[in-house]
């Protein structure tokens, strides 16, 4: 029971005074078995779900979460393939992802390609091995109804290849450019657009890339102007600010 049916039915008087504040208490939060915390009201405060991160969590809790969280779609991410398989043959109604490392409950996303290239937001990735993390960006954006494309393998060793993609990138809000190696594709791309660019380095490279490092550097340093630079595979926080500005400009 949610916060407007609460209201509506005390309004009615269906419940009592006594009996609204009785769910209204337990509303803010889920105490939940197996140390887990749900946040029932994040929706309400910042307008989008709980989306769980399910590293380093068992299957049990995970299971817990999504028998016992009330929600009727919810997102898990970083999850490893073990864990996600076993919650797909358990729950009817979850799809998981293994190349995005994602479980989605309640609502199937279709990824297969090709992918929808151009919309409202659109990704970007350097190279084909950054698409784990641009898949996470993509049915993380998904998730939130974002309208969104996914442009791949564009990066710097051949550029020709974004070339013909730059009308798709300026009709769009805001570009989301994942890369790894040096992380240079983000400052290439905010040297050719206006465009908001939200840069998600990867851990992809050789040894001196030092999983991740050298490009979240490179971002940081760019010298193109308009790049904020997301924590290295960070998909979903990518997907997620997307869609806090993009929201922002409807209201």
């Amino acid at each position: 029971m949610d916060i407007k049916h609460i209201l509506r039915d005390l309004d009615n008087g269906n419940i009592s005074v006594d009996e609204a504040f009785t769910f209204l208490k337990d509303l803010p939060y889920k105490k939940l078995p197996n140390g887990i915390c749900l946040d029932s009201h994040r929706e309400i405060r910042t307008g989008h779900r709980e989306v769980i991160f399910g590293q380093g969590k068992s299957f049990e809790q995970l299971k817990t979460i999504i028998e016992k969280s009330g929600m009727d779609k919810l997102l898990i991410t970083k999850l490893d393939i073990k864990t996600g398989k076993r919650l797909e043959k358990l729950f009817d109604k979850g799809v998981f992802y293994p190349e995005a490392k994602i479980f989605i409950f309640g609502e199937k996303i279709p990824l297969d390609p090709p992918w929808q290239e151009d919309g409202d937001i659109i990704i970007l990735t350097a190279g084909a091995s950054d698409l784990p993390v641009a898949l996470e960006t993509y049915l993380c954006a998904k998730f939130f109804d974002l309208n969104v494309g996914l442009i791949t393998d564009v990066g710097v060793a051949g550029l020709h290849r974004l070339l013909p993609y730059l009308d798709i990138l300026r009709a769009a809000k805001i570009l989301i450019v994942v890369a790894g190696m040096e992380g240079a594709l983000p400052s290439v791309v905010a040297g050719i657009t206006g465009k908001p660019i939200l840069a998600v380095p990867t851990s992809v490279g050789y040894g001196a890339s030092f999983n991740g490092i050298s490009a979240l550097l490179g971002m940081l340093n760019s010298c193109a102007g308009g790049v904020s630079v997301l924590n290295i595979d960070n998909g979903f926080g990518a997907a997620l600010m997307a869609a806090k500005i993009f929201n922002s400009f409807k209201r």
